[in-house]
């Protein structure tokens, strides 16, 4: 009895020491928690005091001033279609990179002045963006939320009352972004924004944002077709994109875009001229580019230069890694004279390579690389004048010329020089 007595007076004290150490466990993962809540809480309310005060500067601007501003209908097709018989504008922008979190709410202030001083001055009748309007990347922005930078844009060009139209980009919709492109193409085609041109396309091509919009003069003969193209986010299980892995134009998009083509030359009775918009480049521009710096930067027989530089370091030319026969069929149809995107944000080159003019926007961004909101080279816009024959007239403009008179002051920024990469790499 004695000895089993003593056996449990002497267990009785570890048995105390555990419950101690579970209890002190207890309290401090119970304060690891209530502190987790607390940060999310607190971020929660910064992002809704920020993003607040940033719809309402984008509420702020002054609609922009137009002697007659067209006005686009939908076709038998359900394509949106300007009508004139004159230069139709459009402004191609790319690359805004609102973030929409408590990290970035000063920049996402200047792209937003930015993008308003340019478009106001412009007059556009139809702004295009080469995608990523929101870049939700939470260790720069402060953010999972991609839904906020969307509405500020729709807002803001709501505001100035300018027709736009978007293809999506790589980080309008990451991974791990709280809204799907599905959720954010349902915002644009909401009808909250009426001068938003957006729709999600047909359910049966890959991709949301796959349209076209037409051009046609008072006879009503065709002069242009836009089509602007989702290409995709990354691929060979690059699922962050970190290893900068871009996904290519799908075939069925490149049927698509054919098929519908033909319809419409059959319609128009004849060949109609188009071009294609879409974010991350083709092949084709490293190609072009490669060739180009291999020769000298001279001149070859498939290569023209036309204007601007390639100012990213490493891959130079960050295109989709896999194949696709999207150019190959631009030369088969002979219809598509330019092609149009964004992505590579110091890039702003523009030249004809076998026959097809092939043309970096120009950047918005002041966020997503390290210390771009310091510097302006290569910040701007792309004019495209759609003349009444269809030809095209391309021009690139910077945001820092005098003519952009910002309602807002206007940053002040270091106009760097590009160094031009000769020292291609070899893949």
């Amino acid at each position: 009895m004695s000895a089993k007595t003593e056996t449990k007076t002497e267990s009785t004290p570890a048995t105390k020491k555990r419950t101690g150490r579970g209890k002190k466990v207890g309290k401090v993962l119970i304060g690891i928690l209530c502190a987790i809540v607390c940060i999310a809480v607190i971020t929660a309310v910064v992002n809704t005091v920020g993003n607040s005060a940033n719809m309402k500067k984008a509420k702020s601007f002054p609609a922009v001033e137009y002697q007659a501003q067209l006005t686009p209908e939908k076709d038998a097709h359900g394509n949106y279609t300007f009508t004139t018989d004159k230069t139709l504008k459009v402004l191609q922008l790319t690359d805004v990179h609102i973030g929409g979190g408590w990290l970035c709410f000063k920049k996402d202030s200047m792209a937003i002045n930015a993008v308003a001083a340019m478009v106001t001055a412009e007059k556009p009748d139809l702004v295009i963006v080469t995608g990523d309007i929101a870049y939700p990347v939470p260790f720069q922005a402060g953010t999972f939320n991609n839904k906020p930078p969307a509405k500020e844009f729709a807002s803001l060009m709501e505001t100035l009352g300018v027709y736009w139209t978007l293809c999506f980009g790589n980080h309008d919709t990451e991974l791990y972004s709280y809204h799907s492109r599905e959720a954010i193409s349902k915002l644009y085609e909401s009808g909250d924004y009426p001068h938003c041109l957006f729709t999600a396309g047909p359910e049966d091509v890959d991709g949301y944002g796959n349209q076209i919009i037409t051009v046609k003069n008072s006879a009503g003969k065709l002069t242009q077709l836009f089509y602007l193209l989702d290409s995709h986010t990354y691929t060979g299980g690059d699922f962050l994109g970190i290893m900068w892995k871009y996904d290519n134009i799908h075939q069925n998009q490149i049927d698509w875009y054919e098929n519908t083509l033909k319809t419409y030359e059959q319609e128009n009775g004849g060949p109609v001229k188009s071009a294609l918009f879409f974010h991350i480049p083709l092949t084709e521009y490293k190609d072009a580019w490669y060739e180009y710096i291999e020769n000298g930067q001279k001149d070859t027989e498939n290569v023209k230069y036309v204007f601007g530089t390639a100012g990213e370091s490493k891959k130079v030319v960050y295109c989709g890694v896999g194949d696709d026969d999207l150019f190959e069929k631009v030369q088969e149809l002979g219809s598509t004279q330019a092609i149009f995107c964004g992505h590579d944000h110091y890039n702003n080159f523009s030249v004809e390579y076998k026959g097809v003019r092939l043309t970096y926007g120009r950047s918005v961004d002041y966020l997503a690389y390290p210390g771009i909101y310091k510097q302006g080279s290569q910040r701007g816009c792309t004019v495209i004048g759609v003349n009444p024959d269809g030809t095209m007239d391309i021009a690139e403009e910077s945001y820092y010329q005098d003519k952009y008179r910002s309602y807002y002051d206007k940053e002040e920024v270091t106009m760097q020089e590009v160094t031009v990469v000769t020292d291609l790499p070899t893949e």
